[in-house]
């Protein structure tokens, strides 16, 4: 998949598109229900297919004291929207001068001349252009003008349509946030994961046994509920490509270190499992969180806390064992 800042990055050659604009916080099932829609379109017309994005939350511009916190990173919605097949995704810089372009020129500047859309599919509440003014019939109707048809793809939603709620990047988030993985999983398509290089910590896991790979502060991606989990770590080739390297089965702790005390921030760190011999350090690694196995809780001394991890280990191992392939990470 190609990834651009600005569609004259493009080929010269690249020719008409399929479009579809969106978020994609998470590339969730509601987003993979749009990007199904542009592959099936764009393969009856023969044409590109492209993902239109931002570099953060339009929030994070416009209104940042209501932005929400990411689901992930845009290294890591890069990943997610090449694994459905995309041509291109165009990650557009949304800051001031992107935020006071008018719907219009919007519309002109990168559907029209930028990507040659033909079709262009949104979601139900789809807005764009300065002040949101933008919406999907505003949308349709510039298209009979500039020569692109408009497909508005219904929200999808959980359970019957009465009761059913709608999948969204705000649910995941509540998810993540109360620990549940697994529900997250499944709305996710994929597991959960936080993207970031391993640092130096206290050391304290070598000392009792269990060495861990810390990630540093500035991660990427929605860190779950404190406690313990049992996931993945995929390692990131070193020349920087985005594309998921190898990938090791771990125990994973999230939180302070209550049993000591001494960790201000809260910490991601990873214990690959049988593996002693992997030297991550300054690497860049995704952990993906499959299950968690408990509450981060303080303990009454060192041999306590040994053999809770030593349960936490054989926990995780036989999580891990019995979890399908394909959800264990950005990609089967």
């Amino acid at each position: 998949m190609i990834v651009v800042g600005d569609p004259s990055e493009l080929p010269s050659d690249f020719g008409d598109t399929v479009v579809a604009i969106g978020k994609f916080d998470g590339v969730h099932a509601g987003h993979r229900t749009i990007i199904d829609h542009l592959l099936i379109d764009a393969a009856s017309c023969d044409a590109r297919t492209v993902a239109v994005t931002f570099d953060r939350n339009p929030l994070a511009t416009i209104a940042p004291e209501h932005c929400p916190e990411p689901v992930v990173g845009v290294g890591q919605k890069i990943d997610l929207l090449a694994a459905t097949g995309l041509d291109a995704t165009l990650v557009l810089e949304f800051d001031q001068r992107l935020a006071a372009v008018p719907a219009e020129e919007f519309v002109r500047r990168y559907l029209v001349d930028g990507l040659r859309a033909t079709r262009v599919l949104v979601g139900e509440d789809f807005r764009f252009g300065q002040g949101g003014k933008g919406n999907p019939d505003m949308l349709a109707e510039m298209g009979k003008e500039h020569g692109f048809t408009v497909a508005v793809i219904a929200d999808v939603a959980s359970g019957d349509q009465a009761t059913g709620r709608r999948v969204s990047s705000t649910w995941i988030r509540e998810l993540l946030a109360e620990g549940d993985v697994e529900r997250a999983a499944k709305i996710l398509g994929h597991a959960h994961a936080v993207r970031g290089r391993v640092v130096r910590g206290l050391q304290r896991g070598r000392e009792l046994g269990f060495p861990t790979a810390n990630l540093a502060p500035d991660l990427t991606g929605f860190v779950p509920a404190d406690g313990v989990y049992a996931g993945w770590v995929a390692v990131m080739p070193p020349d920087g490509d985005l594309a998921i390297g190898a990938q090791f089965p771990a125990a994973i702790s999230v939180g302070t270190n209550p049993t000591f005390d001494d960790v201000p921030e809260r910490v991601v760190e990873a214990h690959v499992l049988g593996r002693y011999d992997l030297d991550l350090y300054d690497r860049t690694v995704d952990v993906s969180f499959s299950y968690r196995i408990r509450g981060m809780v303080a303990f009454d001394g060192m041999e306590p806390l040994k053999a809770q991890m030593q349960n936490d280990v054989e926990t995780a191992w036989t999580l891990l064992r019995s979890r399908p392939r394909a959800i264990r990470g950005l990609m089967p």
